[in-house]
């Protein structure tokens, strides 16, 4: 009951900050370059540890190696790891981009799973990896994507005291309106990059430093967003 209070309370604040994130950044797309799910899925693998600007400079010519799930599955292990030898962890990144692949045209005819279930089925995928998937690839929004911005910023706004990303998307899921779950993700990604930075966050030209209890000074906030 006590938790239940708790976030009720915060949903004011939280849609607040939602409706200005969509102000500030109307425009949400993903930002990793990908034409079919299988691309998208790949892609994301490669993000992990690693920007999408970096992993959009090495995809081109992967893909054009390897375009889908079957010439994923059949490539050479070690030119799969040279193609993508620059995402870092490019090792276990082959591996699993080749065994994932290999799965998807072993049990899910060639075709990348629309299904929580069985994308955390795929080696190398955890929820981070299917929302993204989910969201951008078949339109679903099963979850809320946490990466590192992510979860920076939802420490910082306030929205979560949990450090463990499984447990920030079950806080972000209470506050949350479901249609704006990946969306929500993508924004808070895009100020993490240009204003709340990991080590200079600017709180003086951030335009919700005012909702933030973290932000260095602030206007006390309004009661009703508490």
């Amino acid at each position: 009951m006590a938790s239940s209070r708790r976030f009720g309370a915060k949903k004011p604040r939280t849609l607040e900050l939602l409706r200005r994130l969509k102000l500030l950044y109307p425009e949400a797309p993903c930002t990793l370059d990908y034409e079919t799910p299988v691309q998208l899925l790949v892609a994301t693998i490669l993000s992990a540890q690693c920007t999408d600007a970096r992993v959009n400079q090495v995809t081109p010519a992967l893909f054009r190696r390897c375009p889908d799930a079957p010439a994923m599955a059949a490539a050479e292990l070690e030119e799969l790891e040279e193609l993508v030898r620059s995402t870092g962890f490019y090792r276990n990144k082959a591996k699993n981009i080749q065994a994932a692949c290999q799965m998807i045209m072993a049990e899910f005819d060639g075709k990348v799973p629309a299904s929580m279930p069985e994308l955390l089925r795929l080696p190398g995928v955890a929820r981070k990896t299917a929302n993204v998937v989910l969201a951008h690839a078949y339109g679903i929004n099963a979850g809320v994507t946490v990466d590192t911005h992510v979860k920076r910023l939802s420490q910082r706004l306030g929205l979560t005291q949990h450090s463990d990303p499984i447990r920030i998307e079950q806080d972000l899921i209470k506050l949350l309106p479901q249609p704006d779950w990946e969306n929500w993700s993508i924004r808070i990604i895009y100020h993490g990059r240009a204003v709340c930075t990991a080590r200079s966050p600017d709180c003086d030209g951030c335009a919700l430093s005012d909702l933030c209890p973290a932000a260095t000074a602030v206007a006390p906030l309004s009661p009703a967003l508490l």
